[in-house]
């Protein structure tokens, strides 16, 4: 069975190359979420004038890879203990977020996230929101696939 899965951990054309990867992620797709702006476009995200937040949708099957394995990826693709921020790239629009899409999904990243904070994995208190998915704005087309169009030197994840 196909699912959807959302996460935002900085710069999303980053994210996007390492989770399309994975073997059972059928479809990524980068956009925004989190803010209050409709429809909002690349310059509002990024003059955070929207609220929203760089995401990546994963649609993936189930049989072949688990949510709990999307969320051992994410973890390990970024740091999740600074705020609002990623490597070079600052503002609201680079938070580390799960969006979940049910109450499973709820569930398991705030478990997943407990886990990771009391691992010692990481030196600082882990900063991911674990929230509501909202509405996923598609972002604009030059975005998608946007690493494997240009190549990986373009992108600090």
């Amino acid at each position: 069975m196909h699912k959807v899965a959302t996460f935002a951990a900085g710069c999303f054309w980053g994210i996007e190359a390492k989770f399309s990867a994975l073997d059972g992620v059928i479809e990524t797709e980068v956009g925004y979420m989190g803010g209050q702006q409709d429809n909002p476009d690349y310059k509002a995200v990024c003059t955070d004038q929207t609220g929203h937040a760089e995401v990546v949708q994963v649609q993936y099957d189930e049989q072949k890879i688990s949510y709990e394995q999307l969320l051992a990826a994410f973890w390990a693709m970024h740091d999740p203990t600074t705020l609002n921020r990623q490597g070079p790239d600052v503002g609201s629009q680079y938070r580390s977020a799960i969006f979940y899409h049910d109450e499973t999904q709820q569930q398991e990243a705030t478990q997943s996230k407990s886990y990771m904070d009391q691992s010692g994995a990481f030196s600082a208190p882990i900063v991911t929101q674990v929230v509501p998915a909202a509405t996923f704005w598609r972002a604009e087309e030059y975005h998608q696939q946007y690493l494997a169009k240009r190549g990986l030197g373009s992108c600090s994840i």
